[in-house]
Parts: structure tokens; C-alpha cells; sequence
């Protein structure tokens, strides 16, 4: 990814897509495509403006003034779509982000999917739409236009969960290798009712992260037993720490060493046990991001920290570079004392 002053000389291209092809392969009349791209379509209904957008996806359509801006070498936009801004993680990363991007002459846009494929789509279509020069995925989740932006070379950047459909540029860390140096360190440290709560492992990165903490208990020859696991789907991480911490507990008491696969996990847990007037200093607590906020507010958690500060400027690297890569950051493992 280049400066925009250094497009200037950036030939048109040689084949230029209509609109009028766009009307013909969405079935809609020219009016119709103008006013959807030019997001005064109140008149249209969702399913037409969904088919609208995803002929200009399929075909590659960029209004006027978007080529323009290409070839004038004026495209400044970088879109970063994040499945969850609830996770102070992936505001911390977001923030970052936007510092080296406009240090590096480019202007942030920010949008929040929920983790909801259908959102995923309505704004890669959108920011496609608007030309953004480059799109950061910031916990992605398979959908149907991020395989199609995936299968046309789309400049696209995964971060902290891989591209679901393989390959294409990443930046993140090793998951499996922190989820591993917790069951090492909690072994070591004398836990041995351990117990294991996360999120949807349909994210590559909770997978990792379980499957790592699950190797590195076997290495060690401990056995993570099946009713001291909790795992769900839900998109709030602060209530799966509080169902699993009950649900553990409820079936063979306090564990005395829990990893969680995020802070706020960890978060729900510290609230259910006080709540229940439990002895929470007898339980060592590991979460994984290490907020900014843990030493304001969570002075006892114990986590794997991931450095926030670095990936700004490692993304702005993956956007530059033409070839799949995989830039992994150095995570920390931060023992608090008690």
C-alpha cells in the first residue's frame, strides 16, 4: 500500500465497467444503481439494494469519481471492521490502527459487525462501494461477499482471527503457544482442579488458544477433565464467564486454576464469585489480552498480554505488502502478585 501521492502516474484501467451493466446484472434500472451508490435509495427496497451492491462486487464497477480518485492517486480511505467494539482488546487495537494509518497519509474509517455475517457483507459491499484502498478485518467471520473479496484478490488484512477461507495476509499472535505457557505456568504454580472456560471456537483464535492450553496439559501428562470445560457461542464474553464459572462449579466445586480465553470471560467469573462470597484469592485467575484497563480494575487477573501498540504499525505493513504473510507479534504472560 502506497502513499496517494505516489498513484499519480497509475495508468486507467483498461477495462471499465457501466453502469448500465450494473442495472442489467442486479435486473434494476440505471436510476435505481445511481441512487444506491449514491445512498439516497429510500425508495428501494433491502433485497434491491442488496442485489445492487452485489453486482457492483461481482463486476468490479467503481463509480466515476472513485476512478478518478485512483488514478489521480486521491483514495485515502482504509476501512477496519471489528466483530465486537464492547472488547476494550479490539478498541485498543482499532486506536492503534488509526494512529499509523493517518501517519502513514491515510484517514480510518471504523465500523462494528457484531459478528454478524450479514453486517460483515453490508459493509464490505458499502466500503467497497466507496473504493476504501485497503480493509482490515478485525475478528472476521465467514460470509458470503468476504469469499467473493477474497477470491478477487481484494487488498484485505486479517487480524487476530485468520482468514476463514485460508490464506491472505494476517497479523495476530501465537495463540496455540499462549494458550500452552498458561497450562504450564498454572501447573507449576500447583493447580491441579483446573478448569478451562471460552468463547465460540468458530474463531480461529479461541480455537487456538484452547487447543494450545489443551496440548500443553497433555504434555505434562494432566488431564483436563470434560465438566470442568464451559464453552459457548453467545457474543457477550462477560456473561460466559459468569454461566461457566457456575456451571463448573456446580459440578465438582471451585476450580484452584481457570483459564479464560479473553478478560472479559475472566471478568464475569470475578463477578459470580463474589457475588457467591467465594474465596476468590485461592483460585488463580489467567485471562488473555490484558486489557489496558486490568491494573485500574482487575489488579488480581493474571494474562496473557498481547501488545496493542505494535499493530498499528504491523498492519499498515500487511496493507503495503503484496504477498500473503503472516506477521506475528510477541505476546507476554503477566503474573500479577496477589
Amino acid at each position: 500500500m502506497n502513499k496517494p501521492d505516489e498513484h499519480a502516474d497509475q495508468e486507467a484501467p483498461q477495462h471499465t465497467v457501466s453502469i448500465a451493466a450494473v442495472a442489467k446484472r442486479a435486473g434494476v434500472s440505471i436510476a435505481t444503481v445511481s441512487r444506491v451508490m449514491n445512498s439516497v435509495s429510500n425508495k428501494a427496497s433491502q433485497e434491491t439494494i442488496d442485489r445492487v451492491r452485489r453486482a457492483v462486487l461481482e463486476l468490479g464497477y467503481r463509480p466515476v469519481g472513485a476512478g478518478r480518485a485512483l488514478r489521480q492517486g486521491k483514495s485515502r480511505l482504509v476501512a477496519v471492521l471489528a466483530s465486537n467494539m464492547l472488547n476494550p482488546s479490539m478498541a485498543a487495537i482499532a486506536a492503534a490502527t488509526e494512529t499509523a494509518l493517518r501517519s502513514a497519509g491515510y484517514v480510518m474509517v471504523l465500523c462494528d459487525t457484531h459478528d454478524d455475517p450479514k453486517l460483515q457483507d453490508e459493509y464490505l459491499l458499502e466500503m467497497r462501494a466507496q473504493y476504501a484502498c485497503g480493509l482490515v478485518l478485525l475478528g472476521a467471520v465467514a460470509s458470503d461477499v468476504l469469499r467473493d473479496c477474497v477470491s478477487a484478490g481484494e487488498s484485505l488484512v486479517f487480524v487476530n482471527r485468520r482468514n476463514p477461507y485460508g490464506g491472505g495476509r494476517f497479523v495476530g499472535v501465537n495463540n496455540a503457544a499462549a494458550g500452552a505457557e498458561v497450562a504450564t505456568w498454572l501447573v507449576q504454580k500447583g493447580c491441579s482442579n483446573l478448569a478451562l472456560i471460552h468463547g465460540s471456537v468458530a474463531s480461529s483464535a479461541t480455537a487456538d488458544r484452547v487447543a494450545g492450553f489443551r496440548a500443553g496439559l497433555a504434555a505434562l501428562g494432566v488431564e483436563l477433565v470434560n465438566n470442568r470445560v464451559f464453552g459457548s457461542n453467545v457474543l457477550d464474553h462477560l456473561q460466559i464467564g459468569y454461566e461457566g464459572i457456575a456451571r463448573i462449579t456446580g459440578s465438582g466445586g471451585l476450580p484452584d486454576g481457570l483459564f479464560c480465553t479473553s478478560d472479559l470471560i475472566a471478568y464475569g467469573v470475578r463477578r459470580w464469585l463474589e457475588e457467591q462470597r467465594a474465596e476468590v484469592n485461592a483460585i488463580e485467575i489467567v485471562g488473555f489480552d490484558d486489557s489496558p484497563m486490568n491494573p485500574w480494575i482487575a489488579p488480581w487477573l493474571h494474562a496473557v498480554q498481547v501488545p496493542y501498540s505494535k499493530y498499528g504499525n504491523a498492519i499498515v505493513r500487511a496493507l503495503a505488502s503484496k504477498d500473503e504473510q503472516s506477521i506475528i507479534l510477541e505476546h507476554g504472560l503477566v503474573i500479577r502478585p496477589r
